[in-house]
């Protein structure tokens, strides 16, 4: 019997496995147009144009930045890239992956090792950084939960928590067509990639 396709071409002409992801088939191109063309929220989200994981990752680092402010920049690059693998497999709300269960968990965590390989990471991400990530997404979550997927400030406190002001104080979400978001995203990677690098 003939075995499904579990492979996807990207643009960039490389094939990737999304049973068995290498790190040479990851291009950063790849991962930054498809997350600039990834709604969150299932596309409920206020406004004429989606809000991208893109933007929710460029997002979550800026965040992260305030919660770990002497943090090294690979853990920065960490934050950037905490929802990489949805470049391949989309965006799923927290209830769809509740009711998927863990094959999801395996496939995110097979792509994300491969992606941190790609961008001289470790496979996994040290657990104190991952909860600093976790903490900076679940803000980051709240702040569009109220200003563009509808939620009320009490319900968001509900779902997300309430953030310390001094984490949110001036941010924003923002819509932005996805080749902005994509040269964005594209370009933040840049910056964080070459202090890792260097340093």
């Amino acid at each position: 019997m003939k075995q499904p396709r579990a492979w996807q071409r990207m643009l960039s002409g490389r094939r990737l496995d999304l049973l068995d992801p290498t790190p040479v088939d990851i291009e950063i191109e790849d991962i930054a147009h498809g997350l600039a063309f990834v709604a969150r929220w299932n596309g409920q989200t206020e406004g004429d144009q989606p809000y991208s994981v893109a933007e929710h990752s460029l997002l979550v680092e800026q965040i992260f930045r305030r919660i770990a402010p002497i943090a090294p920049a690979r853990w920065q690059l960490a934050a950037l890239l905490h929802d990489a693998p949805e470049y391949v497999i989309g965006d799923m709300i927290s209830p769809v992956k509740a009711a998927i269960g863990p094959g999801y968990e395996a496939l995110d965590a097979r792509l994300s090792a491969a992606i941190h390989i790609r961008f001289g990471l470790p496979a996994q991400i040290p657990a104190t950084i991952k909860k600093r990530i976790k903490l900076a997404d679940r803000i980051s979550a709240r702040l569009e939960a109220t200003q563009i997927a509808g939620f009320t400030a009490a319900e968001a406190d509900r779902f997300f928590g309430k953030p310390d002001p001094a984490l949110t104080e001036g941010l924003g979400i923002h819509l932005r067509p996805p080749a902005v978001v994509r040269a964005a995203f594209t370009a933040r990677h840049q910056a964080l990639l070459g202090q890792v690098s260097g340093g």
